[in-house]
């Protein structure tokens, strides 16, 4: 899953892509299999913006994305921006609030019948980062995905159409994230795909050194590697390149078709 964010603030590539719709081509002639469209930042201490403004941001490069037949999920919490995406051609809904921001997200996803990501997340941009207390962080955020599926399924969507995402650097500190990579195999659900973002992250920035996210293509293929090999199913990467060229000689290397 290439990474493409339509926003001004995003904490990596915010405010870099002139031509979105170009760079997100880049990205699948690179060898992304989908391509994630975000337009409005979730980082910590993200101001909230209006969802005309998210809307507006989203909606052409959408559209123009979903004519060339590339696979695009959204990645948002507001239900109008799922449903103006899905009807301009976006096949997936990535919420990082796990379909609780808005009450009527659910709802939209199983009426149009669409694929969902539901990410752990605690409190919104603005406060996740207090939040980040756990008892035990691989046992909490296991039971809270958990929660969230139920409810997802609740609403109605079916559960063949929901993967799950523990939401690295997403109310976590830099040793929870390292514990959840460590102990992935503990969340997986059998019969759920699971989607994995530590892409540029904090945590790689505090395990080499880094303090610059757009240098760390590096750390972040090496832990997608470590995450794949712990059972991730897709990868939501900026470095798409790096990481598919990892991929296919670590797949070579150990004999896998």
């Amino acid at each position: 899953m290439g990474i493409i964010n339509v926003t001004p603030d995003s904490f990596s590539d915010g405010g870099k892509h002139g031509d979105p719709v170009g760079a997100a081509m880049a990205l699948v002639e690179q060898g992304a299999d989908l391509i994630d469209i975000g337009g409005e930042s979730t980082r910590p201490g993200a101001a909230t913006i209006p969802i005309s403004e998210e809307i507006a941001r989203i909606r052409p490069v959408v559209a123009a994305l979903a004519s060339r037949g590339v696979v695009v999920s959204i990645d948002t919490r507001n239900a109008e921006t799922m449903r103006v995406a899905l009807e301009e051609g976006a096949r997936i809904v990535n919420d990082v609030t796990a379909l609780a921001y808005d009450p009527d997200a659910a709802g939209v996803v199983a009426r149009l019948g669409c694929p969902v990501v539901l990410m752990h997340m605690r409190g919104g941009p603005e406060t996740m980062n207090a939040l980040a207390d756990y008892a035990d962080v691989v046992a909490d955020v296991k039971r809270e995905l958990h929660a969230s599926v139920a409810h997802a399924e609740a609403a109605g969507i079916a559960r063949d159409k929901i993967a799950i995402d523990p939401g690295i650097g997403f109310a976590k500190t830099a040793e929870h994230n390292i514990l959840l990579l460590r102990h992935l195999e503990d969340l997986v659900e059998p019969d759920l795909s699971m989607l994995v973002g530590v892409s540029r992250k904090g945590f790689i920035g505090a395990l080499s050194g880094e303090p610059d996210p757009a240098k760390r293509a590096g750390g972040s293929v090496a832990a997608a590697l470590f995450a794949i090999q712990r059972g991730a199913a897709i990868l939501r990467v900026h470095d798409v390149a790096e990481t598919v060229q990892a991929i296919r000689v670590w797949r070579g290397l150990a004999g896998l078709s």
